[in-house]
């Protein structure tokens, strides 16, 4: 995730949380998008430590100084963390907080000693880590229908599997939808600009919960709007956001989250410690998104697949091309996914079914997508086609019209897809237990597709049809 990858996703995020100073890090090395000038510690006396050897080693240090050193938020919370503010926020750019870099390498002779982590960054956690952000969707036509289609399958809201879609809300004419009929939860909110344009990642909380109801009709969707500042949180927040969220109705049979981010650790996030713990203790299944970085470096919270303790509660989820024989080339990859489903050019519903609704592409100005293997995606410098893996037809112009359907590629629609087979397993076996389900599905599964080389479990819907991928030259 350099710099130069993610300037427009960069922005967006920024203006949506307008008094958070963000930087890209780690140092010079952009793997993800965190808070300047702050620290997470857990409560209490970790917290203290963090506060007190930071504040003296600054002291002690050239260039730095303690007086800044103090808390920056409650002292306790429902997550378990405090936020400590270690430096100015508005201190440098957006490549690195040296702060922040100096906070963490005075805490790590005492971590040493105690054996594990005790401060962290502030990640932000985001639905969005995409090379190509602003290329998709694309409108699609009603008369084609979905891709995965509807299963056919019938509904019992007694026997209904509970499904929580934790996301950016729902479109405002969702309800105008047959096959979102047992779909509820959060709206979005406002939807478009000044100029009437459908605002970035607007709609996609509504593109999940199609996905999941066609996959698996007899499921009692609820789609919260956790993820509403373009699609992101804080770190510091999501935990919070999360306790929130199943507090409402309840712990559900299966939770969908299609965000993260990458921390350049093997030992989770902070921020999410506390609720992590209390869904080991649940009979949930977390069903996670692996990321769109083309990375195999961890990814959170999908890589809780890889750790034994969270093993059997995590399903980690990566992203298939549109023809199903190997990993889409946004998808993160790795040890730590479980399985793959399909990601790419997946149709479902979105938005602009009472009215048409207007969206300006925000392309990308760097060559973002050229990755060594199989395929090339299509957004290339200085300008592409506005999709992942384009038939070569034609260009689509910088504003399109949304009247219902969209096309729609990331390892965020994969896990969906895969989150509704767990809950369609369910329904057919009358498994009543997710994580069992979980278990038996990838057991009796019998597909798989080639991933970097690697053979890898794919969990394809019945009804999901495949489509052609259009091979690239390398100067494409």
């Amino acid at each position: 995730m350099a710099p130069q990858r993610f300037p427009e996703q960069f922005d967006q995020i920024q203006r949506s949380m307008p008094d958070v100073p963000l930087a890209m890090g780690p140092d010079d090395a952009a793997e993800f998008i965190y808070e300047k000038g702050v620290v997470l510690a857990r409560d209490g006396e970790e917290a203290a430590l963090v506060e007190n050897t930071v504040r003296d080693h600054f002291t002690a240090a050239t260039g730095l100084s303690g007086d800044q050193v103090r808390r920056a938020g409650p002292q306790t919370n429902r997550s378990g963390i405090t936020r400590i503010q270690v430096g100015d926020p508005g201190h440098g750019d957006r490549r690195a907080d040296r702060a922040v870099a100096n906070a963490l390498r005075a805490m790590r002779e005492p971590e040493g000693r105690a054996g594990r982590r005790l401060v962290s960054r502030n990640h932000v956690v985001s639905i969005a880590v995409n090379s190509c952000p602003g290329d998709e969707p694309v409108p699609a036509p009603l008369t084609g229908g979905t891709n995965p289609a509807p299963a056919e399958a019938g509904y019992d809201a007694e026997g209904a599997v509970g499904v929580l879609v934790i996301d950016n809300g729902l479109t405002h004419d969702h309800t105008l939808v047959p096959l979102l009929s047992h779909v509820q939860g959060d709206l979005h909110g406002t939807e478009t600009d000044d100029q009437g344009n459908l605002k970035i990642y607007v709609g996609h909380g509504t593109f999940i919960a199609g996905i999941v109801a066609a996959v698996a009709p007899n499921t009692n969707i609820t789609v919260r709007n956790t993820l509403n500042d373009a699609g992101a949180i804080l770190e510091s927040d999501f935990g919070e956001a999360l306790f929130a969220a199943v507090d409402r109705d309840g712990w559900p049979d299966i939770i969908s989250l299609s965000a993260g981010t990458s921390n350049g650790r093997t030992d989770g996030l902070l921020g999410v410690d506390a609720f992590m713990r209390e869904l080991r203790q649940q009979r949930t299944l977390l069903v996670a998104a692996a990321g769109n970085n083309a990375s195999a470096t961890p990814f959170w919270p999908a890589a809780y697949a890889s750790l034994p303790d969270y093993a059997d509660s995590v399903l980690s989820i990566g992203a298939l091309r549109t023809d199903g024989d190997h990993g889409a080339c946004f998808s993160n990859h790795g040890s730590w996914v479980n399985a793959y489903a399909p990601g790419e050019r997946l149709t479902s519903t979105l938005t602009g079914f009472d009215a048409p609704i207007p969206y300006v592409y925000q392309h990308s100005t760097y060559d973002a997508c050229r990755f060594n293997f199989t395929y090339l995606c299509t957004c290339q410098h200085p300008r592409h086609t506005g999709v992942l893996s384009d038939d070569g037809s034609s260009a689509k112009p910088d504003q399109v019209m949304f009247d219902g359907y969209a096309h729609w590629s990331g390892t965020s629609f994969a896990t969906p897809a895969a989150a509704a087979l767990v809950a369609a397993h369910m329904t057919a076996h009358k498994e009543t237990d997710p994580r069992a389900a979980r278990k038996q599905l990838l057991a009796a599964n019998t597909e798989f597709a080639e991933v970097r080389g690697a053979h890898v479990p794919a969990l394809i819907p019945p009804t999901w049809r495949q489509g052609t991928v259009v091979q690239l030259s390398a100067g494409a």
